[in-house]
């Protein structure tokens, strides 16, 4: 027990608040960068995506061209994310989804981004990811060495590996790869503990890569993505600064945001001046939870309270990241497309993955995906 309690402080080398900004993973430059940077930081990222585009229309073929330039962002939510996954499928099946340029996901949207990235054609795998497992399959709980000290979280990480890595394949990351060559983007969230801040991984700037080993560093991504601190231990990365080897502590993206379109930061007009092309852009924000509040009666106890802060912390906070990028797209002149489960939706989630629950919002999203839903233009609040 002297042994498990021992802080495990010892077995990190954290990257110094110096080296900070000048570390890289495997020196993989260009597959990462700051979600919260200042403008004229992302100015290399619009370059490349210029470089792209000229490449596949050449120099002057999108000069004058009206183009739509559509985006997909998808939020955290754990098993609330069936929401999203049966309103893509329904989507696909009305005929009106169209091929997103660029895809955003966070813990549980990371898990669907890559399948809504390569279309319709993943739309099987995304229905069985999210239909047919359960908390039996997924939650493995290890609570007392947690309690000791000798694990950093309540449950093991291994069994939602196992299910990312049973939903990526060699054949998918080759397919991403394809797909960013053509100038479109897949992007995933995580959070950087020590720092405080979110990062951002161009996933197709990975799988591009060409390293033996970028699948599994894609589904490590992944995986921290989707790993809500207490519940499931962060994901160690290694990365390199000034000649030396340290590790990073990733965490759910969900920490810093629930939900992102691109930085803040970001500026398309130098993509639109550098073309010369007339872009229509269209956002579209699948929120996986509801907005509005849900009563519930919370016991006297330290656990339920501590749970239930959490979960109005983390409804707020996405609530607030929606607003964000409604300013965003105002101030860059992109159509604002948000839908989230609906208040009366009254069924109950008995555990973290039920698979009563999941089927019943699956199928929900799928009937408003089919039947051509309607789209928020707001944020709520904002009318």
């Amino acid at each position: 027990m002297a042994g498990a309690c021992a802080s495990s402080d010892a077995l990190r080398d954290p990257v110094p608040k110096g080296l900070v900004d000048r570390a890289t993973v495997d020196n993989l430059e260009g597959i990462r960068f700051w979600g919260d940077a200042p403008p004229g930081t992302y100015r290399s990222i619009a370059e490349a995506r210029i470089a792209q585009l000229e490449k596949k229309y050449g120099a002057s073929g999108l000069k004058g061209k009206k183009v739509a330039v559509e985006s997909l962002s998808l939020s955290g939510g754990g098993d609330d994310g069936a929401f999203g996954a049966g309103l893509l499928v329904g989507w696909s099946e009305s005929g009106t989804r169209p091929e997103f340029e660029i895809v955003t996901g966070i813990s549980t949207g990371s898990m669907i981004a890559p399948m809504a990235f390569l279309g319709p054609r993943y739309d099987g795998m995304l229905k069985e990811a999210y239909t047919t497992v359960s908390s039996k399959q997924l939650v493995k709980t290890q609570v007392l060495s947690a309690l000791l000290g000798s694990s950093d979280g309540l449950a093991d990480p291994r069994p939602l590996a196992n299910m990312i890595a049973r939903y990526t394949s060699q054949k998918m990351l080759e397919e991403i790869a394809a797909e960013y060559r053509k100038g479109r983007f897949l992007l995933i969230g995580t959070t950087n503990l020590d720092a405080q801040r979110p990062v951002i991984w161009d996933i197709g700037a990975l799988a591009n890569s060409g390293r033996p080993d970028a699948l599994q560093l894609m589904r490590k991504i992944i995986l921290a993505s989707a790993s809500v601190p207490g519940a499931l231990p962060p994901v160690e990365l290694k990365v390199a600064a000034d000649g030396k080897f340290y590790d990073e502590m990733h965490v759910d993206g969900g920490v810093t945001r629930q939900v992102f379109l691109y930085p803040p930061g970001f500026e398309p007009e130098i993509i639109d001046e550098a073309l010369g092309w007339k872009p229509a852009r269209r956002a579209y924000i699948i929120r996986n939870g509801k907005v509005s509040p849900e009563f519930a009666v919370t016991k006297a106890k330290l656990l339920p309270i501590t749970s239930r802060s959490i979960s109005t912390l983390i409804k707020t906070q996405g609530v607030g990241d929606l607003y964000q990028i409604y300013l965003t797209t105002k101030r860059d002149r992109v159509d604002y497309n948000l839908t989230y489960i609906p208040a009366d939706f009254a069924m109950q989630s008995k555990s973290a993955f039920d698979k009563a629950y999941m089927n019943a919002l699956f199928k929900l999203g799928y009937s408003l995906g089919r039947a051509g839903m309607k789209w928020e233009k707001s944020p709520p609040g904002w009318e």
